[in-house]
């Protein structure tokens, strides 16, 4: 059920796959898995648990549990919106779809206890990456069937009391809307390298509450920082500000089967006439790289097209043919976007170009988290702002977000041309230039119609104590909080800094 970053880093804390990812690297390490093989054609892949790798409740762990939780997370009636993260499995589709009902046709079978064999499509470079995504973990299966069936949502197993987890910390306190708490496992298989005693979580909406949280010493880290004092601590001498490359997109969804947007003239005039160069330079401070397509630059050296730029005149002529010449007749539009004051400066951005470039009238309604999050899950929306951030480093992470029916296409578009290149031809192609090549095409058509407008490839941002180590910054802002820990010894330069 987990589809975002701040989720994400609880359940990375309590939880553990198969693999994990370095942070220094992010090259895939072993985690529940002590090891794995892969075959010569690359379509089966071996896993062997390690024997020390236990759930928190003192049980060992299984390649059952395997089997069992991508079972229940490719259940249709489960409607996980990341059960395509197994798609390159065999028959894992088929299952999710309905289209086979025998799980036994699909390619995860447990050898005996500690051996997994996974069955591929196609070769898959970054299958191991994915054994760090959470939608890929193992649940403690009595747990879950204690509270009811496999696939029923939003039970009481989550709660301090009922979780049996298997990462390298536990959860210890979860008081809504104040802390999550967590603390150091007695059971994890690699407890004697996790210094750390417990992490503190707070669910801190308000990005100008939590720079001052920090500045007054009741946080570590930041998840992000203000635009407006990005400058102030670019300037401070061993500032505590970090920036660095990030592998993701911040961009807003049409909801391509609403008027005015299941019309690509609208589409594409809204996009033009955004100036993301400027909206760059001002509201962003310069912390940016503009974006006019989906997939961030150079991941993995691959670079997607550019179709259209900062170009009023030519929106203007589209819209005009859309039928609002200079912007008469407009039925108006809703943006929606959540709650943030960072999210509204760019909301309220936009609102005024599309005004002064276009002459039409866009409105903005702000939503707390979750309810955002049904409404573009639910495609209640016009326009809404979304991030994605890639789960493993691939332009297939991207480019398969827009796959017909597709868990996190919340857009409505669905082209039977580009699921072939996405799901059959890139898989197949025999070398990195050919599915790079594919991946290009397909991103060219997925612009051609416009589903998205992109805005800018993100940067992380953080604010960081000096005391802290092992948080290294990395292209996917990867925090592995088993490799963290805090300098007992560390002291201001002067007292009162």
């Amino acid at each position: 059920m987990v589809t975002g970053i701040p989720e994400n880093h609880i359940v990375r804390a309590i939880f553990e796959g198969l693999a994990v990812k370095n942070p220094y690297t992010l090259e895939p390490e072993p985690g529940v898995a002590e090891s794995w093989d892969i075959s010569e054609d690359g379509r089966i892949v071996t896993f062997h648990i390690n024997p020390e790798a236990k759930w928190s409740n003192g049980d060992p762990m299984s390649a059952h549990d395997y089997v069992w939780s991508w079972q229940r997370l490719l259940s249709p009636a489960m409607g996980a919106e990341y059960n395509y993260m197994l798609f390159p499995v065999k028959n894992a589709k088929a299952f999710a779809t309905g289209e086979i009902t025998d799980f036994d046709q699909v390619g995860v079978k447990a050898l005996d206890d500690l051996t997994l064999q996974v069955t591929l499509n196609e070769r898959t470079p970054y299958f191991i990456q994915l054994m760090d995504h959470y939608s890929t973990f193992a649940v403690h299966r009595p747990t879950i069937e204690k509270f009811g069936k496999a696939t029923d949502r939003y039970t009481p197993w989550t709660r301090v009391e009922n979780i049996v987890s298997n990462g390298a910390f536990r959860l210890k306190t979860w008081a809504l809307n104040r802390r999550i708490e967590v603390e150091k496992s007695d059971t994890y298989w690699d407890r004697d390298n996790v210094k750390l005693n417990g992490v503190v979580f707070y669910p801190t909406e308000n990005v100008v509450s939590e720079e001052r949280m920090f500045r007054v010493g009741q946080l570590h880290y930041t998840n992000s920082i203000p635009l407006g004092k990005i400058p102030l601590y670019r300037e401070m001498e061993n500032s505590p500000y970090v920036q660095a490359p990030y592998l993701g997109t911040y961009f807003f969804l049409l909801n391509t089967t609403r008027p005015p947007l299941d019309d690509v003239r609208v589409r594409k005039a809204l996009s033009m006439a955004v100036d993301r160069e400027t909206l760059n330079k001002t509201v962003l401070k310069g912390s940016n790289v503009p974006a006019y397509s989906i997939t961030p630059p150079d991941t993995l050296g691959y670079y997607p097209p550019q179709l259209f730029g900062y170009d009023v005149a030519r929106a203007r002529e589209l819209l005009a043919e859309a039928g609002y010449p200079d912007g008469q007749g407009w039925p108006g539009l809703e943006l929606t976007y959540n709650t943030s004051e960072d999210h509204r400066k760019i909301a309220v951005a936009l609102q005024q170009m599309w005004k002064d470039a276009l002459n039409i009238e866009v409105t903005l309604t702000n939503q707390e988290w979750k309810v955002y999050l049904d409404s573009v899950t639910q495609m209640n929306f016009q326009i809404a702002r979304r991030g994605w951030i890639g789960d493993y480093v691939d332009p297939n992470n991207f480019l398969d977000l827009y796959l017909t029916g597709g868990g996190n296409n919340n857009t409505g578009f669905s082209d039977a041309r580009y699921d072939d290149m996405i799901l059959h031809q890139a898989p197949q192609a025999a070398t990195r230039e050919e599915r790079f090549d594919i991946f290009y095409r397909a991103e060219t058509l997925l612009m051609e119609q416009m589903p998205i407008i992109p805005i800018y490839t993100y940067t992380s941002k953080h604010l960081i104590h000096p005391s802290v180590n092992g948080l290294p910054p990395n292209l996917m802002d990867s925090l592995n909080l088993k490799y963290v820990w805090l300098d007992r010894n560390w002291q201001p330069e002067q007292a009162g800094d």
